[in-house]
């Protein structure tokens, strides 16, 4: 019990921010101070949630509702920085205490959705909503409340409560050693090579390679590490057909190795749990748990949506493998096409098509044009400035800190960027909030941050992208831009804190704008004459948008179909990679395509809850972000000011404040078909 009280959440750094713009003083920050910032910021919110639930005056929305979301605070600011630290820059100690607090918030937050006499006041609020003449806004924190509780056991039996907190605290843990085992595959894993091994590799990729080598103590060498952005581009241009097949094999095996890193009974049991815990609160599939509160509501629904595009993709797949095997046998080669050579043929199958390939763009699209150009939209659309704030400390020396202005001046918050790969990062790209903004309480202004794992050039020498890795720094910034924006009073529903399969309407959606012609005019130039990318080469870049769509199309659809058939089920399967195999042989899969997530490293589904069951939430918003930025074609004008306004008020700021189906008709005037995002893929 002392070390629940050895802590003054007055003043400690990890809940007193008093570092530079308000920020956590991370030069401060040690890794021992988490776990008694943890135990005291926990007392401290259970102290304040005893105090909700034993007042003794009858409930109101200010004494209970309010008083539910502002709690926490510390608790909250705790929180932000370790799961920041455990994704962005982890270790030993940080990756013991995830196995270890991950579990225990689990049970923190059991207790408070099982908490009899809080629910009865959360309870008795919802029962007379129609009474309190509560705005839109209000009533919807209210709803959504009272079902997290429901949906949290508050409606079930003693025992069913005790299970369902047992089956949270275990999946909390399984979560954690998930992650933790792909990262230490992805870590750990290297493939040094010399100079006589490169044939084919750009010098760009080249540089990183060294780059990467030097980092893992192999100076003069060149190391393919399983990072997209080296993995990918090697697969796509090496000639050597062994190191190619090398670097697939590892990069499929993450999570599927020998060992204590072995994802296999993980999964099963996370699966098991998962069926187990929709049962017993009274739905028939973990499916239909999860759906429940998105756009989709029901599994039927994301099939109507998957198994069309899954048809065209695999047609559309079957006719470029034709082709690669007609590039492959010219030059020699009349083996089938295997997985590790896809890319390799496609990238000349490019050439040939478009008289380009992605070395060529590449100079074009150094990290700090794209950054600028994704900056610029922000502000054109939506008059947002960047300041650059140098020296400031972060979690790692490579975090970058900007001010964030609105157009009359005034600070809206702040942006922290992470762009480069390192051992001690998980990989994949995402967006999260140090901060979130909100009016309640006196209110707080967002701090939102990305992390990347674009390849670290040479010191003095430029990050180069590749228009996959342009993209990439699109969609997370316009995550970003959906936390800096947001404008509601209640922090439950700040910006982010919407249905699954909306929140990643404004990231694809603001994808849309790298490859506008004017942007790219303005930003897409070369990093050495800084002359503007060539209108021809903007042309080919633009009209090769969907080149190997089937592809890309197939390796997703694919990942979202395994994992709705993993929770569609009443019985979680007992092999769950066999069934994997199973699944994936009924849909005839190309043999030469590999999911894009294999289950065993596939962390939107099993590293956390956040995606299972629902993966395919980024085809559901790829609905909304065609039709949603044909809004803009239809007026001629991508940067239209009124289409601007209309979006970040329905879509930007609004948060959950609404139904996401309200909101979008109110952006829009009516809800899409799949026919933009068939067309905008290539598949019609």
């Amino acid at each position: 019990m002392a070390a629940r009280t050895s802590v003054d959440i007055a003043s400690h750094p990890l809940t007193a921010w008093n570092g530079p713009l308000g920020l956590p003083d991370f030069a401060r920050i040690r890794d021992e101070d988490f776990a008694p910032a943890f135990d005291a910021a926990l007392a401290v919110h259970e102290a304040e949630i005893e105090a909700i639930a034993s007042s003794e005056e009858p409930p109101t929305v200010e004494n209970t509702l309010v008083a539910l979301e502002l709690s926490g605070e510390a608790l909250s600011r705790v929180s932000a920085v370790f799961w920041c630290r455990a994704g962005a820059h982890t270790n030993e100690t940080i990756q013991k205490l995830e196995r270890e607090i991950s579990p225990s918030m689990a049970r923190h937050y059991s207790r408070i959705f099982m908490n009899e006499r809080l629910f009865r006041r959360i309870d008795a609020l919802y029962g007379a909503r129609e009474e309190l003449h509560l705005d839109k806004e209000a009533s919807r924190v209210l709803e959504k409340t009272w079902k997290r509780f429901v949906r949290g056991g508050a409606k079930l039996t003693e025992q069913g409560k005790k299970r369902l907190a047992e089956i949270n605290e275990e999946l909390a843990e399984l979560g954690a050693r998930f992650g933790q085992n792909v990262l230490a595959d992805e870590s750990k894993w290297a493939l040094f090579l010399n100079e006589s091994d490169l044939d084919g590799v750009p010098d760009s990729l080249k540089s990183a390679m060294a780059e990467a080598a030097e980092s893992r103590g192999k100076p003069g060498q060149y190391a393919v590490t399983l990072s997209r952005s080296i993995a990918e581009p090697f697969l796509a241009t090496s000639s050597r057909r062994d190191l190619r097949e090398t670097v697939l094999e590892a990069f499929l095996r993450r999570g599927d190795n020998e060992g204590e890193t072995n994802n296999a009974e993980i999964v099963r049991r996370t699966l098991a749990l998962r069926a187990e815990k929709a049962k017993l609160l009274g739905y028939e599939n973990y499916a239909a748990y999860k759906l429940d509160d998105t756009m989709a509501k029901t599994p039927d629904a994301v099939m109507q949506l998957l198994k069309p595009v899954w048809d065209k993709a695999r047609e559309k797949a079957a006719e470029d493998e034709k082709e690669l095997s007609r590039i492959a046998a010219a030059e020699g080669h009349n083996h089938p096409i295997a997985a590790w050579d896809w890319r390799y043929y496609a990238e000349k199958l490019r050439a040939e098509r478009f008289a380009f390939d992605e070395g060529t763009l590449k100079p074009y699209l150094s990290l700090e044009n794209v950054i600028a150009a994704a900056f610029d939209v922000a502000g054109r659309l939506f008059g947002l400035t960047f300041e650059e704030k140098p020296g400031i400390p972060a979690w790692h020396e490579d975090v970058r800190v900007f001010v964030v202005k609105n157009a009359d001046g005034s600070e809206r918050g702040l942006f922290l960027a992470d762009y480069f790969n390192r051992p001690s990062k998980r990989s994949g790209a995402w967006m999260s909030s140090l901060q979130s903004s909100y009016r309640l309480g006196g209110g707080k202004k967002p701090v939102i941050y990305n992390v990347m794992n674009f390849a670290k050039p040479p010191k003095g020498k430029p990050a180069l992208l590749s228009v996959d890795d342009a993209r990439t720094l699109f969609h997370e910034f316009g995550h970003a831009l959906h936390g800096l924006l947001s404008e509601v009073t209640w922090p439950s529903i700040s910006g982010t804190s919407v249905a699954r399969d909306f929140v990643e309407l404004p990231s694809q959606l603001f994808e849309h704008w790298f490859t506008v012609p004017e942007v790219l005019a303005r930003h897409a130039r070369h990093v050495e004459t800084r002359e503007p990318m060539p209108a021809e080469l903007v042309e080919k870049m633009r009209a090769a948008r969907n080149f190997n769509a089937g592809f890309a199309t197939v390796e997703f659809t694919a990942s979202a179909l395994v994992d709705m058939a993993f929770h569609a089920r009443a019985e979680a399967p007992e092999d769950p990679l066999g069934f994997e195999e199973e699944v994936l042989n009924d849909l005839q899969k190309p043999a030469a395509i590999p999911m894009r997530h294999r289950t065993p490293h596939f962390l939107h589904v099993f590293s956390g809850d956040g995606y299972s069951a629902g993966y395919y939430s980024y085809m559901w918003s790829e609905v909304l972000d065609a039709d949603a930025f044909q809004a803009f074609e239809e007026t001629g004008d991508p940067f239209n000011p009124e289409i601007a306004e209309r979006l970040r008020r329905h879509i930007y700021a609004a948060g959950g404040s609404e139904d996401p189906e309200e909101l979008y008709k109110a952006f829009r005037g009516r809800l899409p078909s799949p026919d933009a995002m068939m067309q905008k893929k290539g598949l019609v």
